[in-house]
């Protein structure tokens, strides 16, 4: 039950350390896993103390076992090793640490070992970490190749070699990490988050000589294989040899058998692109000449034609064809303005056969009265009134001196 405190009743230390210790009795017997980080066999004493390292996570855990447990195992138990305890939680309410007391410790066999990999890899399979849409080319000449191996190693030396053998330019970037053991995988998510960060480095190998599958268990660390999948660099796996196969291989962009074969993917052989060049260059060297000969044929044919022999003779046909259009646009245009003055001429004469004026010519005139009203009848005329008379050459004033209706009955 939950201790009743308050800031006027306050637990002491002794009261709280008790209750953690009877909450952590109560969790029993349990069967734990983890991966031995540290080992400790102090001379004389019948206790044997461990630090026990979760896989995947940064926990850990102080185990203390019994020498005599401890040495009746068949196979000695080494830092770095995956084993099996059942254990006792305990808590010392004197320091306020907490530990497992071992009951029963067992080495973690190959084929368990294996399946729980086995079982691992389907989970990130199905994830999609190793799909083949995710693998990166490799850059054909890497300004510089970042290098995560152990110092001093065969591996460093074998990448390092075999890459400067077969391109003499090739620059390095090395970050150090442990290759063994259980701060390996730590280590190497360190070393490939630094060379991912750096903009020169084009492409990052990981490289690591053969050893037993205990060996190379942090390269199956699910915290690394999730750190490689998420980086922007292109990666090459180049652990163990040909038959092994941890989990950073699969999400790798590339995978290399061995040491050798990483430095060969990661740089050409400077000798097979100079023979490689030098093909090149003649393909294209008689491709060109291929090119300029045809285009030579072509312009001599050009040349050989009568129009580019003597170009005048273009001119003085065009010249001849001008001269004829000139003289039908001329005839055309005569015979156009012909037309059109026997058409004014028509129109004149109709417009003056339809005149008033050739009327009066032929001896008619128009009467008007003082205001220029015509007359057409005589009523309303009266004797002495002023009238003008139009006729085709002037106007008459006269006055009327009698008027005389006819009957036209």
């Amino acid at each position: 039950m939950a201790l009743e405190t308050s800031p006027e009743k306050p637990a002491p230390v002794r009261q709280i350390a008790n209750a953690i210790s009877g909450w952590v009795d109560r969790l029993g017997v349990v069967w734990v896993e983890g991966q031995v980080a540290q080992l400790n066999r102090r001379p004389g004493m019948g206790t044997v103390f461990l630090t026990l390292r979760d896989a995947v996570a940064d926990v850990s855990v102080t185990v203390t076992c019994s020498r005599v447990l401890f040495d009746s195992l068949e196979t000695p138990v080494t830092e770095g090793a995956s084993i099996l305890i059942q254990a006792k939680p305990s808590y010392y309410a004197n320091r306020g640490t907490l530990s497992l007391q071992a009951r029963d410790l067992r080495l973690v066999g190959l084929g368990e070992l294996l399946a729980r990999l086995e079982q691992r890899r389907q989970l990130l399979a199905a994830e999609g970490l190793f799909a083949r849409e995710r693998k990166r080319p490799l850059p054909f000449l890497p300004g510089s190749v970042g290098l995560v191996t152990a110092p001093g190693s065969a591996a460093e030396r074998d990448v390092l070699e075999n890459a400067t053998r077969r391109w003499p330019g090739v620059r390095f970037t090395t970050a150090y990490a442990t290759m063994q053991g259980t701060r390996s995988a730590a280590e190497v998510i360190e070393a490939v988050r630094r060379l991912d960060a750096d903009p020169a480095v084009d492409v990052i190998v990981v490289a690591r000589g053969g050893g037993s599958v205990e060996d190379l268990l942090p390269f199956s660390d699910e915290g690394l294989v999730r750190v490689v999948s998420a980086l922007r660099t292109p990666v090459v796996s180049a652990i163990g040899h040909e038959p092994d196969t941890p989990l950073l291989d699969l999400v790798a962009d590339v995978r290399a058998s061995t040491p050798t074969d990483a430095a060969k993917l990661i740089v050409p052989d400077m000798a097979t692109e100079s023979v490689g060049l030098t093909h090149a260059r003649e393909r294209l060297r008689r491709a060109m000449g291929g090119w300029l000969e045809r285009e030579q044929t072509l312009v001599d044919t050009i040349r050989a034609r009568p129009a580019m022999a003597d170009p005048h003779v273009l001119l003085d046909d065009r010249t001849g064809e001008l001269t004829a259009f000139r003289e039908r646009m001329r005839r055309s245009l005569g015979h156009r303005l012909d037309r059109a003055a026997d058409d004014i001429g028509h129109h004149r004469a109709r417009a003056r056969a339809l005149s008033p004026l050739a009327t009066l010519q032929r001896g008619y005139a128009v009467l008007q009265d003082g205001d220029g009203h015509v007359v057409t009848s005589t009523a309303g005329l009266a004797p002495d009134a002023a009238l003008s008379v139009r006729v085709a050459d002037g106007r008459i004033h006269v006055t009327t001196t009698a008027i005389e209706e006819i009957d036209e009955h």
